[in-house]
């Protein structure tokens, strides 16, 4: 049976999703030299909103172009660039409505992308290098984190987390979450989720989360109020 390259993919926003990307294979880009695999997809094939890992080949480069609803890069392995700088890995980027650039990458890179799940004109540009920012306390024993991302008058809060080896977490989230497995594993009341696992729990989830040997996490909470639907 064939599908459309319209349809949409994980969009049931009332569902848990959980996507180890490591064990997907690499699918073409409109560009030859750059790849993605695609965790979430809702709209058109090239022009929907969209979350991804996105492999960038030594040399590689996209035109200049616009971001309309907005860019969310986190930088996990090389170095991205684009005419505003480069990028190393451990990189956060929000690039807002409005925001134009051509990326590339000279010696390749892998990235987290989002797009179009960031409206409004009012949205601040982000460029924040992780690596530099302290731990802080978090909210649990054993757990610390890192903001990367909040802004008054938007719902959507971006952090990374650290968890100590042996840390066991009750976790509660209202307004749903997203979070990447950065490094480590975490286990909760659903499995072993290891480094590449991408993870969505809808609005009024909880959790039971543990990491015996530690781990990092990206987490999103509140963009739900941004995703659109399928």
């Amino acid at each position: 049976m064939t599908t459309s390259a319209d349809e949409p993919l994980n969009g049931d926003l009332s569902v848990r999703v959980t996507v180890d990307s490591t064990a997907m294979p690499w699918t073409p880009s409109p560009s030859p030299a750059v790849k993605r695999k695609r965790l979430h997809r809702v709209g058109p094939a090239e022009s929907g909103q969209v979350t991804s890992i996105v492999r960038y080949e030594p040399g590689s480069h996209f035109p200049a172009h616009d971001h309309p609803q907005g860019e969310e890069i986190l930088v996990l392995e090389g170095v991205f660039s684009d005419e505003h700088g480069d990028w190393p890995a451990g990189t956060y980027l929000l690039n807002p409505e409005g925001f134009r650039h051509a990326p590339f990458s000279r010696q390749g890179c892998v990235l987290f992308v989002k797009l179009r799940q960031f409206p409004g004109a009012a949205r601040r540009h982000v460029a924040v290098n992780t690596q530099t920012l302290p731990w802080q306390a978090g909210g649990a024993p054993g757990v610390s984190v890192k903001p990367l991302y909040s802004q008054p008058g938007f719902t959507d809060t971006d952090r990374l987390e650290q968890w100590a080896p042996g840390t066991a977490v009750e976790m509660h989230y209202p307004q749903g979450a997203e979070m990447l497995i950065l490094e480590g594993e975490l286990t909760d009341e659903d499995g072993t989720w290891r480094t590449g696992t991408w993870l969505r729990v809808p609005p009024g989830s909880r959790q039971r989360g543990s990491a015996p040997r530690g781990c990092t996490l990206y987490i999103k909470e509140g963009g739900f109020a941004y995703l659109a639907s399928a």
